[in-house]
This record gives structure tokens, C-alpha cells and sequence, in this order.
């Protein structure tokens, strides 16, 4: 759970680690997920992997760019950064639904209705953020 603007935001985080045998559940999984985290294994030695590992951070990052994807580069053994990239791809995907939402003319219809008739609720974000 991540607090974002005052308001409790929840994630459902789906880990298949790239497991064959999951293939099959894995759309059914992700079918309606508004977002993703991609994660590179540097290896499995509890060393300084800098001198050995398979991409550089100049292409991780350049690669990211061409895609207009986010770059974050975190470590499991320190949980550096671990923390902070669920919590930047949840206020993003917060930040994309409430901007769709105030957006939609189902929102501006309703918003229209209330002022006319005087009824506004407390928290027109609380069945879709539940």
C-alpha cells in the first residue's frame, strides 16, 4: 500500500519469475494490469556485479528512453531502490486513472450534475480506488 496524495492506493503485485509453467495463467494474471515492472537478473553471486554484468546502465537507460519507459536500477541483496520503483510505477499508473478519469465525460457529466443539483460527495475516488 502506497499513500499518494493522502489517499490509500493498493497494488496486487504478480511475481511469475519467467517460469514456463506459469505461461498459461500469466494472461489471465496480467490481462487487466495498467502496469508492468521489467527486472533483469545481474546474477546470483552476493558480489559487486559491476564489473561483470550483461548491460551497461548508459544502455538500460537509453533503451528505456526509446520506449518511453521508466529506468530504475535496484538490487534485491540491499533492497536498494527495491521499495522506491513500486512506489514510482504505482503513482504513475495513480497519476494515468485519475487524470483518464476527471477526463471522461462520464466524470464531467457527473460533476455538471452535482453543482446543479448541490450534491458533492466526499470522495469521488472511493469505489475506484478501492
Amino acid at each position: 500500500m502506497v499513500e499518494i496524495d493522502g489517499k490509500e492506493v493498493k497494488a496486487q503485485v504478480w511475481d511469475t519469475a519467467g517460469q514456463e509453467r506459469l505461461r498459461a495463467v500469466t494472461s489471465a494474471c496480467y490481462g487487466g494490469a495498467v502496469g508492468a515492472l521489467v527486472v533483469k537478473n545481474a546474477g546470483r553471486e552476493q558480489v559487486n556485479l559491476e564489473n561483470i554484468r550483461e548491460v551497461s546502465v548508459e544502455d538500460g537507460k537509453s533503451l528505456a528512453e526509446e520506449e518511453g519507459l521508466f529506468f530504475i536500477e535496484t538490487s534485491a541483496l540491499d533492497s536498494t531502490n527495491v521499495y522506491k520503483a513500486f512506489e514510482i510505477l504505482i503513482r504513475e499508473i495513480f497519476n494515468n486513472i485519475s487524470w483518464k478519469i476527471l477526463n471522461s465525460d462520464s466524470y464531467k457529466a457527473e460533476l455538471s450534475v452535482n453543482q446543479d443539483t448541490g450534491n458533492h460527495e466526499e470522495d469521488p475516488w472511493k469505489e475506484t480506488y478501492r
